[in-house]
């Protein structure tokens, strides 16, 4: 049984509950997303499997989840990034925000970090995780997302050009035309 770090407005830790409990009853729980940027500075995306519990068969960012109680977000985001795509990077939180959104037969309610890398090598996604994933430049996704918003993850849309932004600031990072 999965866990997930109930919290209130302030990102307090309240509680705990079992992760589809607390999206069903859509209660306000932390976490976390995340960014990768390869060395062009093109963002990963990944396509989540459409036997995932929501959201299935749309574009989203490199993974996501939920610290289990106890869990740092950066750990349990590294933790993450490593089961579903076989990534080991090093990670830092550029934001957090608070969303709600009905998906499916749960509710988002959550409080999530928002947190970047980067990395250039091997990726070995878990096809329960991901159907596939690739590389884009943030103005062909940019253009996608306007063309086809119904392709991608409701948080996704919300954070990916702040996230872009937040990387660009870090790491000085200008994207070649």
């Amino acid at each position: 049984m999965e866990e997930v770090i109930l919290v209130n407005k302030t990102d307090e830790p309240i509680g705990k509950m079992e992760k589809i409990e607390a999206h069903q009853k859509g209660l306000l729980h932390r976490a976390f997303s995340v960014f990768i940027f390869n060395h062009e500075g093109e963002i990963l995306l990944q396509k989540r499997a459409k036997s995932k519990y929501h959201s299935g068969g749309l574009w989203t960012n490199a993974c996501c989840g939920h610290p289990r109680p106890g869990e740092e977000t950066l750990t349990a985001a590294k933790r993450r990034l490593m089961e579903e795509m076989k990534i080991d990077c090093s990670l830092y939180e550029v934001f957090s925000f608070q969303y709600k959104a009905a998906l499916d037969d749960i509710t988002e309610n959550e409080i999530d970090h928002v947190v970047v890398g980067t990395y250039t090598g091997p990726i070995d996604a878990d096809p329960d995780e991901a159907e596939t994933w690739k590389f884009v430049s943030s103005r062909e996704l940019i253009n996608d997302i306007n063309i086809n918003p119904d392709n991608y993850s409701v948080w996704f849309k919300m954070c990916f050009e702040k996230a872009l932004l937040e990387y660009k600031n870090k790491t000085h990072f200008e994207e070649k035309n």
